[in-house]
């Protein structure tokens, strides 16, 4: 037997009236760190093995760090978070990668206001030049774009980067 909806179809405005109404979700830190930049880089070791290239690893490793931290960030807070970058990443057979971790690192404490973890400021994560994902028609993008943290490491993004999560 088929099911027949039998609610009330809403239009978009509608939809966006009854989200903009809804109260805030309640923050729950008891659920903590599920997913950690070290994870992540260990993950991305395994790629790099594999014989995939960095800009893979930025996709896989890099922002999926960046996600996990948003997605801790909505439960705890920014101290909670910053837990996502307490242990530090193994590196990676890649110094973009292992740079990009360091940089997403000092990015995120400097634009949430926490300390970020001294391997972030190891000088051996640091590379020359790496446009990660980043096509070469938008490449002067990424170098006036790049934010500090990323551009002290040799990483060069756009601001739409960092955009996914």
């Amino acid at each position: 037997m088929a099911m027949v909806f039998q609610g009330k179809v809403l239009s978009v405005g509608a939809l966006l009236d009854a989200a903009r109404a809804a109260p805030e979700p309640v923050p729950d830190p008891s659920i903590g760190v599920r997913h950690t930049a070290a994870q992540n880089a260990a993950a991305c070791r395994a790629l790099i093995d594999d014989g995939e290239s960095p800009d893979v690893c930025w996709r896989f490793g890099i922002l999926q760090t960046l996600d996990d931290y948003t997605s801790t960030r909505r439960r705890g807070g920014p101290a909670l978070a910053a837990g996502v970058f307490a242990d530090e990443p193994p590196r990676t057979g890649s110094a973009e990668v292992d740079a990009a971790f360091a940089a997403l690192a000092d990015y995120l404490a400097d634009r949430d206001c926490w300390q970020a973890p001294a391997w972030a400021f190891d000088q051996s994560r640091s590379t020359s030049g790496w446009y990660p994902a980043v096509p070469a028609i938008f490449h002067a993008d990424a170098d006036r774009e790049s934010p500090e943290a990323f551009r002290r490491r040799g990483i060069l993004i756009t601001s739409r980067s960092l955009a996914k999560a």
